[in-house]
């Protein structure tokens, strides 16, 4: 279980441009809980899972992983527990590797490398193995550096690789916008498959409202730093894309647009 208790976040602190993005701001997701999170640009959406991933410091509040304070807790050491797929498809992998060297980076995170071989000639069959649940035949560019690769096979590498070593929470930062729609559809496929087989929980970002209805038990909408909207999995499963337009259509309003 994930949680964030009473939250707040200012940005350019004690200037006349400062900005209270998140205050006294609370959330709890459960074990297995798939929260799909829209929101106008501002909202506090990248900030909410820059927050959790520690990415970004907290002025004040608490951050628990099943019952552990993780709010001090350095970037990379939440890394070991937490896996992340960030929109641009470059980030989650390395261009000048191959993608064996990449699979083999994926697979020894939070580990100590020595002075040991970069990669493990006995891991590769594995690493095939993994790559062939992808369905894209990376299996046989193994030593095929990545950078060549397209958008979205570099994406579902990335993907692949975040999940690699056991986690306990998967953070998409909208992981399908920089794609074709054909190939964000594919990695959404991809994703709710291994959500699922691997029983992440996971909280996901994302612009396009049809995915945000379709995967996941949980919806929220974010604005201005806070929930104004959190749909259970009954409640999600009725909904149509109609409705979060709607509310979308009410903030614009009151925000005077």
């Amino acid at each position: 279980m994930l949680e964030l208790t009473n939250i707040n976040k200012y940005y350019n602190a004690g200037t006349v441009n400062e900005m209270c993005l998140f205050q006294d701001f609370c959330l709890t997701v459960g074990d297995d809980e798939f929260v799909s999170v829209v929101g106008s640009n501002g909202s506090g959406k990248t900030s909410l899972l820059n927050i959790v991933c520690g990415s970004i410091p907290l002025d004040s509040g608490r951050i628990s992983i099943n019952g552990t304070d993780i709010t001090k807790m350095p970037e990379f050491k939440r890394q070991r527990r937490i896996g992340r797929v960030y929109q641009n498809p470059a980030m989650g992998t390395c261009p000048n590797m191959t993608i064996l060297e990449n699979m083999s980076l994926a697979d020894n995170k939070g580990k100590p490398f020595n002075l040991l071989p970069g990669t493990d000639k006995k891991r590769i069959d594995y690493y095939k193995d993994q790559l062939r649940t992808l369905g894209l035949g990376l299996e046989d560019k193994i030593h095929v550096k990545v950078g060549v690769l397209s958008g979205g096979q570099r994406q579902a590498m990335a993907l692949l690789m975040s999940t690699m070593t056991p986690i306990e929470f998967l953070i998409l930062d909208e992981h399908t916008a920089a794609l074709d729609p054909k190939t964000a559809e594919t990695i959404m496929v991809l994703t709710d498959k291994i959500v699922k087989e691997k029983k992440l929980t996971t909280i996901m970002v994302t612009h396009n409202l049809r995915y945000a209805v379709e995967y996941g038990n949980r919806l929220l909408m974010m604005h201005q730093g806070t929930v104004v909207m959190d749909k259970d999995e009954t409640a999600k499963s009725a909904m149509q894309i109609d409705e979060i337009l709607e509310k979308f259509n009410e903030i614009s309003i009151e925000c005077g647009n």
